[in-house]
C-alpha cells in the first residue's frame, strides 16, 4: 500500500529534514503532465520501500518556499534526503525512471 505524504512549507523540516530514515521528495504541480506521468512510479516505490524510505510530494505551486530553498527550476524533480541533506536529485522523466530511481535509492540506503 502506498504511503505517500504531502510535504508543505509548514511540515517540511519536521517530516523530511528530521526524518529517521531517507526521504524521497517528489516536487510536482497539478498542471505538469510529466509530473502526472511519474506519479504511479513514485507510488510503486513508496509501497516497495515502505519502512525503509519515507516518500512524499511537494506541490511547488502551493509551497514555493521549499522549491526556492532547494533551487527547483524544473519539475518533476525528485530529491532524496538523508540525515537532513539532499544527497540525490533527478530532474525530469527519463526513459527508465523507475530503474534510475531504485538504483539511486538503493545506493543511498546502502551508504
Amino acid at each position: 500500500m502506498s504511503q505517500e505524504l504531502e510535504f508543505t512549507d509548514a511540515n517540511f523540516d519536521q517530516e523530511v529534514l528530521k526524518a529517521d530514515r531517507p526521504v524521497l521528495v517528489d516536487f510536482w504541480a497539478p498542471w505538469c503532465g510529466p509530473c502526472r506521468a511519474i506519479a504511479p512510479i513514485v507510488a510503486e516505490i513508496s509501497a516497495e520501500y515502505a519502512g525503509k524510505l519515507k516518500v512524499g510530494k511537494v506541490n511547488t505551486d502551493d509551497n514555493q518556499g521549499i522549491a526556492v530553498r532547494y533551487g527547483i527550476m524544473s519539475i518533476p524533480t525528485i530529491m532524496i534526503f538523508k540525515d537532513g541533506e539532499p544527497v540525490e536529485s533527478i530532474i525530469g522523466v527519463g526513459t527508465q525512471p523507475k530503474k534510475t530511481l531504485t538504483t539511486k535509492i538503493n545506493a543511498v540506503l546502502a551508504s
